[in-house]
């Protein structure tokens, strides 16, 4: 019976049929739901596409639980979309502000497709999971000897193994597929804020559990990233002080004196400024990101290969990349920062990485 409700709720509207989506497959209240058990993953991946309107989320879902919970509504609203998708496309052309759209999750996280600029093919493990960008070892110049003292000694990394990191900063809606299923906690947002906006006000704490929780629904090994790889990642292959180049220019990054869109009182969403040469946005601007290492006053003595430079108990971390309350000379892709690992600050947010060994 709830079967051929789901699919009669499904074909007379979105709204109406998510009202009775957790009822309808038979889950309690999300804070019931155990733990770290399979109805919580399944919970949080139909958290994650619940309001999407491309089917090869529904076909990643059904590939995933094809007797799952919300089989029945998934299968409609696929059927929905597949019959409708023409007409949609014409009249609803693509943002040019709008984050190009992530590939459909395959399995096991096999590259999804080539990345659009410099860096390696894109891999997406889970339908919750961010999009990640994944580069090769190599050599970088990291530092930089005419910028702040902490940014001292510019000296040579060479980065262990190849990795993978977030084409984007993790976004708010990301965020709550994890507070949703129990991982995470549920951090207010401004009034008005976007799905798409980079998740802030987060502590380095609170990014380690949303870790805790990516690495269990998807199976794979995800972290913050090294302070070596997040700089040899928003560097993009450049040597200069902006990843665009020697000189500051417009348009480029999220902050008060780079240009539109900024708004003073939030960050822009999540990949409306340009990507580096990496395939990578918001590197510079929209949010601080927190990163694996515990804050040192400069680079002497740093690891030479790319591993994090951690102390026993520390509890002041390192940032990166200033935000959009920032002016420009923050937008140098060496600036860094630190941050007791504890507190919750409106301008810091982060994004993930995993290793590819």
């Amino acid at each position: 019976m709830w079967h051929k409700l789901l699919m009669v709720c499904a074909l007379a509207g979105p709204a109406f049929a998510y009202a009775i989506d957790a009822r309808a497959a038979g889950f309690q209240a999300s804070g019931i739901v155990p733990r770290a058990s399979p109805e919580q993953f399944e919970l949080a991946f139909w958290n994650s596409i619940k309001d999407s309107a491309h089917a090869s989320d529904y076909e990643a879902y059904l590939k995933a639980y094809p007797k799952g919970r919300f089989a029945a509504l998934a299968q409609a609203r696929l059927q929905r979309l597949r019959s409708a998708s023409p007409a949609a496309s014409a009249a609803h052309p693509k943002a040019t502000t709008t984050p190009a759209r992530p590939p459909a999750p395959v399995a096991n996280g096999t590259p999804a497709a080539p990345a659009v600029a410099g860096g390696g093919p894109e891999i997406r493990d889970c339908a919750a999971c961010p999009v990640l960008v994944s580069l090769p070892a190599d050599a970088f110049t990291m530092g930089n000897n005419a910028s702040d003292p902490s940014e001292k000694p510019a000296h040579q990394v060479r980065l262990g193994a190849p990795f993978a990191i977030g084409k984007f900063e993790v976004t708010v809606q990301q965020w709550n597929a994890c507070a949703d299923a129990g991982g995470c906690p549920k951090v207010a947002q401004a009034p008005g804020t976007s799905a798409s906006a980079p998740m802030r006000d987060v502590s380095w704490d609170d990014a380690q559990q949303y870790i805790k929780w990516l690495t269990a629904a998807s199976g794979k090994p995800y972290r913050l990233p090294t302070e070596a790889e997040w700089e040899y990642a928003a560097r993009g292959g450049s040597a200069t002080p902006y990843w665009w180049g020697p000189k500051m220019a417009t348009g480029k990054a999220n902050c008060k004196d780079c240009g539109p869109p900024w708004n003073a009182d939030r960050p822009a969403n999540a990949g409306s400024f340009a990507a580096n040469p990496y395939g990578l946005y918001d590197t510079s601007g929209s949010v601080w990101e927190w990163v694996a290492d515990c804050w040192h006053n400069n680079f002497k003595d740093a690891p030479a290969d790319g591993r994090a430079w951690d102390e026993p108990n520390c509890r002041v971390r390192v940032i990166r990349g200033g935000s959009w309350r920032e002016g420009t000379a923050y937008m140098v892709t060496s600036t860094r920062f630190k941050y007791d690992a504890g507190v919750r600050q409106a301008q810091n947010g982060f994004r993930v990485a995993r290793s590819l060994r």
